[in-house]
């Protein structure tokens, strides 16, 4: 296991796959009512807004999957606020600049709420909102890519944790908010510039980590000079490398 694998974002070199785990992590706020709710949506760290969009792709769901996120889902599950759900469900948070900005968004949601409602919606005692945080434990897949042009034979092998890790995370924690696929791709010649462009513009919110992958599969076939899926397996097999720990 190796928690702080570098990304692989070198020009030219090759791209070594990551896999990642999600630990769940308790901040020790929790909301009964819409009023501490509100109240907890200003206090958390901005990590636990995030955790409460994306890392609900990690873990496996049994709630309506019809919303989005897990602050809608508690508030129809919880709160019995359907309309107030769907407002949150609406939110993308690919919209947004940055996590302060989308935790005003959401605190305005539910303060339209509040003002219209006479009383304030309460859950029952055991079906309280816990605001919790995740922490990704960073593996290495032992899988490394040597040319682009594997990308459409490797894709559809890679662990939901490689997705999510590579696509999503890496638009957190790289400064201009780009997937590792694309730093990647920029150190090779400019025929990549389309495949590059549809990646940046690929919004993976309302999307399953499977569904990610398939998408990202499909515009890796479109890789220049008609090398795509087809071509990928006429390249040397010792393109994708695996590592023996």
């Amino acid at each position: 296991m190796k928690p702080h694998l570098p990304p692989a974002q070198s020009s030219q070199a090759p791209f070594v796959v990551g896999d990642c785990a999600l630990m769940t992590i308790a901040t020790g706020t929790k909301a009964q009512n819409l009023r501490e709710f509100r109240e907890g949506l200003l206090k958390v760290p901005s990590s636990s807004i995030y955790h409460h969009f994306w890392g609900r792709l990690l873990t496996p769901r049994f709630d309506e999957p019809e919303y989005s996120n897990d602050f809608a889902a508690w508030a129809y599950w919880a709160l019995h606020e359907k309309a107030l759900a769907e407002r949150l469900s609406a939110v993308d948070p690919s919209d947004y600049d940055d996590l302060e900005e989308l935790r005003l968004a959401l605190v305005d949601i539910v303060e339209i709420t509040l003002d219209v409602r006479e009383s304030v919606p309460s859950a029952r005692s055991d079906q309280m909102f816990h605001f919790l945080r995740g922490k990704l434990v960073v593996m290495d897949s032992e899988v490394t890519i040597e040319h682009p042009d594997q990308l459409p034979m490797v894709l559809p092998g890679l662990s939901t944790g490689s997705v999510y890790y590579h696509f999503i995370d890496a638009r957190r924690r790289t400064p201009d908010k780009c997937d590792d696929f694309c730093t990647w791709l920029r150190g090779w010649e400019p025929d990549y510039d389309r495949v590059i462009t549809r990646l940046r513009d690929l919004d993976p919110f309302f999307s399953s980590l499977k569904e990610m992958r398939r998408l990202l599969t499909a515009i890796f076939a479109e890789l220049p000079g008609d090398r795509g899926a087809s071509g990928a397996d006429t390249l040397p097999p010792t393109r994708v490398a695996m590592e023996n720990s």
